[in-house]
């Protein structure tokens, strides 16, 4: 069987609801992305960080969880340290889209079996909600974030274009904008449920 990981990589998040301490709120959305990855089936999970993050990354861990603390949350670095660590494919997800179905980072995960590479776009806003890719990862693959990264330029960047598979948009919670994305009739993301009063 393929050992694969999907990695909740603590990107900054700029913002917070008004009144509410900006570090327990980017704490709660990465709480909730990291149980959403924890409870997939047949995939490991693991938290990508820069050092400055390591204690939030220890804080919302779950026992045995690898944390992978990096220089700088670039793909290539995570997937490196990923592949280091014997897993053959990874997706990494943006720790700042709680309600992100686990379902989504299924189909980001399925295009692998044909594909080096898969993208899941950031809805309404520049960036990726996800990537994932088989390990090691090929040559041609550029540098990039989820923050900077484009799917057309990975498109461009390959051997071919269709060595890029895709999945389905998903919106991060990067403004005050985002905040209506949040369905309560959605199951999931409870601890940012939470913080929010319900």
């Amino acid at each position: 069987m393929t050992r694969r990981v999907a990695v909740a990589v603590l990107v900054p998040v700029e913002w917070a609801p008004p009144g509410m301490e900006p570090g327990k709120w980017r704490a709660a959305l990465a709480e909730d992305v990291v149980d959403l990855l924890r409870g997939l089936a047949q995939v490991d999970a693991a938290i990508a960080v820069t050092g400055a993050d390591r204690a939030l990354a220890d804080g919302i861990r779950w026992p045995g969880m690898p944390v992978y603390e990096v220089a700088r949350l670039d793909a290539a670095g995570i997937f490196a340290a990923a592949a280091a660590d014997g897993y053959e494919q990874a997706a990494l997800v943006a720790g700042d889209a709680p309600n992100l179905p686990g379902l989504t980072v299924g189909k980001l995960l399925r295009p692998l079996t044909t594909r080096p590479l898969a993208v899941a776009r950031a809805d309404a806003g520049p960036g990726l909600v996800g990537v994932a890719a088989n390990l090691p990862v090929p040559p041609w693959l550029p540098d990039f974030d989820l923050d900077s990264g484009d799917p057309g330029a990975l498109r461009r960047a390959a051997e071919r274009s269709e060595h890029v598979g895709s999945a389905p948009e998903w919106r991060r919670l990067r403004t005050p904008d985002d905040l209506h994305a949040l369905d309560p009739a959605v199951e999931g993301w409870d601890v940012t449920r939470a913080l929010l009063g319900g």
